[in-house]
């Protein structure tokens, strides 16, 4: 899986305002910005991640996912 294929699958299933996701393949780091994360605690966030990765979580297709998961006002935060 590339890191685009990866962007790809996080974003048709989760409508984000910013999305980061770099890579070698197995290990990811990813820092998804959306609005779906409002009032939502940090578990929450990543089950919401994870749900649109479904089996490739399961199978080891996505070995391992680090995320960094705002929402947009905290991004804007971080920005200024």
């Amino acid at each position: 899986m590339t890191a685009e294929e990866l962007r790809d699958l996080i974003a048709g299933g989760l409508p984000c305002v910013h999305l980061e996701v770099d890579g070698d393949g197995r290990h990811w780091s990813a820092v998804i910005v959306s609005a779906e994360f409002e009032g939502k605690r940090l578990i929450q966030r990543h089950q919401r991640v994870y749900a649109t990765l479904g089996a490739r979580m399961r199978t080891d297709e996505v070995h391992a996912l680090s995320m960094k998961t705002l929402t947009p006002g905290e991004w804007a935060t971080q920005q200024d």
